[in-house]
Protein backbone atom coordinates (compact mmCIF):
# COMPACT_ATOMS: atom_id res chain seq x y z
CA UNK A 1 0.00 0.00 0.00
CA UNK A 2 2.65 2.60 0.57
CA UNK A 3 4.10 1.95 -2.97
CA UNK A 4 1.21 3.59 -3.79
CA UNK A 5 1.62 6.84 -2.01
CA UNK A 6 5.69 7.08 -1.60
CA UNK A 7 5.68 6.11 -5.24
CA UNK A 8 4.40 9.44 -6.21
CA UNK A 9 6.32 11.81 -8.27
CA UNK A 10 8.30 13.99 -5.86
CA UNK A 11 7.44 17.11 -7.40
CA UNK A 12 3.83 16.70 -5.46
CA UNK A 13 4.95 17.27 -1.79
CA UNK A 14 7.76 19.94 -2.46
CA UNK A 15 6.93 23.18 -1.53
CA UNK A 16 6.04 26.15 -3.09
CA UNK A 17 5.86 29.90 -2.02
CA UNK A 18 3.25 32.69 -3.75
CA UNK A 19 3.05 35.87 -3.05
CA UNK A 20 -0.37 37.73 -3.54
CA UNK A 21 -2.07 40.98 -2.01
CA UNK A 22 -5.21 40.26 0.13
CA UNK A 23 -6.72 43.86 1.84
CA UNK A 24 -3.87 45.78 0.42
CA UNK A 25 -1.39 43.95 2.37
CA UNK A 26 1.77 41.50 0.40
CA UNK A 27 1.19 37.89 1.69
CA UNK A 28 2.79 35.00 1.01
CA UNK A 29 1.35 31.50 1.41
CA UNK A 30 3.55 28.07 1.41
CA UNK A 31 2.01 25.14 -0.01
CA UNK A 32 2.69 21.86 -1.75
CA UNK A 33 2.68 21.57 -5.55
CA UNK A 34 -0.15 18.97 -4.92
CA UNK A 35 -2.45 21.47 -3.42
CA UNK A 36 -1.82 24.16 -5.77
CA UNK A 37 -2.50 22.09 -8.55
CA UNK A 38 -6.00 21.45 -6.78
CA UNK A 39 -6.28 25.10 -6.13
CA UNK A 40 -5.68 25.68 -9.70
CA UNK A 41 -8.13 23.24 -10.99
CA UNK A 42 -10.48 25.10 -8.47
CA UNK A 43 -9.99 28.39 -9.99
CA UNK A 44 -10.07 26.64 -13.56
CA UNK A 45 -14.16 25.91 -13.12
CA UNK A 46 -14.74 29.43 -11.79
CA UNK A 47 -12.51 31.07 -14.63
CA UNK A 48 -10.31 32.96 -12.09
CA UNK A 49 -6.44 32.80 -11.08
CA UNK A 50 -5.35 30.90 -8.05
CA UNK A 51 -4.64 34.50 -6.69
CA UNK A 52 -8.12 35.48 -7.31
CA UNK A 53 -9.64 31.97 -5.72
CA UNK A 54 -7.32 32.86 -2.71
CA UNK A 55 -8.05 36.11 -2.41
CA UNK A 56 -12.35 35.42 -3.00
CA UNK A 57 -11.62 32.24 -0.34
CA UNK A 58 -10.47 34.60 2.31
CA UNK A 59 -12.88 37.31 1.96
CA UNK A 60 -15.70 34.67 2.15
CA UNK A 61 -14.71 32.78 5.13
CA UNK A 62 -14.00 36.00 6.89
CA UNK A 63 -17.06 37.30 6.08
CA UNK A 64 -18.14 33.47 7.58
CA UNK A 65 -16.43 35.07 10.90
CA UNK A 66 -14.23 31.34 10.50
CA UNK A 67 -10.79 31.23 12.54
CA UNK A 68 -8.15 32.36 9.80
CA UNK A 69 -4.94 32.02 12.16
CA UNK A 70 -4.36 29.14 9.88
CA UNK A 71 -5.09 29.87 6.54
CA UNK A 72 -2.77 27.67 4.36
CA UNK A 73 -4.65 25.21 6.77
CA UNK A 74 -8.13 26.04 5.44
CA UNK A 75 -6.70 25.73 1.97
CA UNK A 76 -5.58 22.14 2.53
CA UNK A 77 -9.04 21.55 3.51
CA UNK A 78 -10.42 23.50 0.99
CA UNK A 79 -8.65 21.02 -1.59
CA UNK A 80 -9.21 17.83 0.15
CA UNK A 81 -13.00 18.62 0.19
CA UNK A 82 -13.20 19.21 -3.49
CA UNK A 83 -11.77 16.21 -4.00
CA UNK A 84 -13.49 14.61 -1.72
CA UNK A 85 -16.90 15.88 -3.73
CA UNK A 86 -14.87 14.99 -7.17
CA UNK A 87 -14.85 11.21 -5.27
CA UNK A 88 -18.04 11.15 -4.48
CA UNK A 89 -19.19 12.46 -8.12
CA UNK A 90 -21.37 15.22 -6.50
CA UNK A 91 -18.59 17.27 -8.83
CA UNK A 92 -16.76 16.55 -12.05
CA UNK A 93 -13.12 17.50 -12.83
CA UNK A 94 -11.37 19.84 -15.43
CA UNK A 95 -14.37 21.67 -16.50
CA UNK A 96 -15.38 24.93 -16.18
CA UNK A 97 -18.56 24.42 -14.24
CA UNK A 98 -18.74 27.39 -11.29
CA UNK A 99 -19.55 26.33 -8.24
CA UNK A 100 -22.57 28.72 -7.95
CA UNK A 101 -24.98 29.23 -4.51
CA UNK A 102 -27.43 27.37 -6.32
CA UNK A 103 -27.78 23.68 -4.74
CA UNK A 104 -24.87 24.04 -2.25
CA UNK A 105 -26.95 24.05 0.53
CA UNK A 106 -27.70 19.97 -0.56
CA UNK A 107 -24.01 19.77 -1.77
CA UNK A 108 -23.40 20.59 1.86
CA UNK A 109 -26.40 18.31 3.64
CA UNK A 110 -25.22 15.35 1.41
CA UNK A 111 -21.40 15.80 2.03
CA UNK A 112 -21.93 16.34 6.21
CA UNK A 113 -24.55 12.45 5.75
CA UNK A 114 -21.46 10.79 4.08
CA UNK A 115 -19.56 12.19 6.76
CA UNK A 116 -20.88 11.18 9.13
CA UNK A 117 -21.36 7.95 7.82
CA UNK A 118 -17.75 7.31 7.15
CA UNK A 119 -16.87 8.30 10.78
CA UNK A 120 -18.94 5.58 11.65
CA UNK A 121 -17.72 3.33 9.06
CA UNK A 122 -13.81 3.68 10.15
CA UNK A 123 -14.40 3.75 13.91
CA UNK A 124 -15.88 0.56 14.58
CA UNK A 125 -14.16 -1.88 16.81
CA UNK A 126 -12.55 -4.87 14.60
CA UNK A 127 -14.38 -7.81 15.17
CA UNK A 128 -12.24 -10.46 17.44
Amino acid sequence: MCQLFVGAEAELWLSRTKSLRIEGVVTSIRLENFFWDVLAEIAFRDEMSVNQLITKLYFESQDTELDLSNFTSFLRVCCGRYLSLVADSELTRCEKTPMKKDGIDLLLSNENKRTQARRRCFTREPSV
